[in-house]
């Protein structure tokens, strides 16, 4: 991770989800169960400067994203979004567009791995950001529905025509985007959209981020760098790239000590160094 922070100070509280860092992992809760944790225009901005602030904070070295109550999330609020947006002009319309992929865009590229933790629905603008996660834990309840067509826009929507082919292949993609049907949790693992479907998501969420949180965070955060990296490459760009982060990865704290592990024939204690 870098020292040098993004902005001047960290940000202290955040008023419109909460946030919180134990051992290693940070927590995003969005917490309006009473709309099933509907998306205001301040909580898209606060996620989007929290993702970018996250890396610099030295406390944090996996993402969890929930939900409050029976819901993940369903997408941006009616009411306290649709409705003001009918009296924006084109050029309003685009800052707020641009401001809802920018918080996809700092999920993909922030170096720490991300679970979404999917209790309940994830609509609309939720599923993309479930979609942006690298890992999606689904509840037995938990449904993805990605509604954009169904309100009248694209189903092409902060970068979901992107992420989503490369998830599930362009063929389901097509169906998910275009008709927005909900796609159940059995269904959801079936095709790829869920990493696992539990019984128990406190737990496996707990379990997962604490093995990510454990392990070495170098080799992690890489990891997730070239995958997202890569997609856009041809093979011997990518295999160059591969090359030369392994050789600095070999430089590191963390692969001395699974060396001096392994001739000691004890377990490895990783720094993330």
């Amino acid at each position: 991770m870098s020292p040098y922070r993004a902005s001047a100070a960290f940000t202290r509280e955040w008023e419109h989800f909460r946030f919180a860092v134990e051992d290693g992992v940070a927590t995003v809760t969005l917490d309006r169960p009473e709309k099933l944790n509907a998306l205001t225009f301040d909580s898209y901005a606060d996620l989007r400067d929290l993702i970018a602030e996250l890396p610099h904070r030295g406390d944090a070295k996996v993402l969890v994203l929930r939900g409050q109550g029976r819901g993940f999330c369903s997408g941006g609020d009616v009411e306290e979004i649709i409705g003001e947006l009918r009296a924006l002009d084109t050029a309003g319309l685009l800052e707020f567009t641009r401001m809802t992929g920018a918080v996809v865009k700092a999920l993909r590229e922030c170096p720490l791995p991300v679970i979404a933790a999917v209790n309940g629905v994830a609509a609309g603008a939720g599923s993309v950001l479930a979609l942006a996660a690298d890992f999606r834990l689904l509840a037995r309840q938990a449904k993805f529905a990605f509604l954009f067509t169904r309100v009248g826009l694209a189903g092409a929507d902060m970068g979901s025509a992107y992420l989503l082919p490369r998830i599930v292949g362009l063929g389901r993609a097509t169906e998910l985007l275009v008709l927005g049907d909900s796609v159940d949790a059995e269904r959801a693992e079936r095709i790829g959209l869920a990493t696992k479907v539990t019984d128990d998501l406190d737990a496996e969420t707990a379990a997962l981020a604490r093995r990510l949180a454990d392990g070495p965070a170098a080799a992690y955060s890489a990891t997730k760098v070239l995958l997202t990296r890569e997609q856009d490459m041809d093979l011997g760009s990518a295999i160059e790239l591969e090359a030369i982060t392994q050789a600095l990865l070999m430089r590191t704290a963390d692969h001395a000590e699974f060396y001096a592990a392994w001739s000691a024939g004890r377990k490895p204690h990783w720094s993330g160094r």
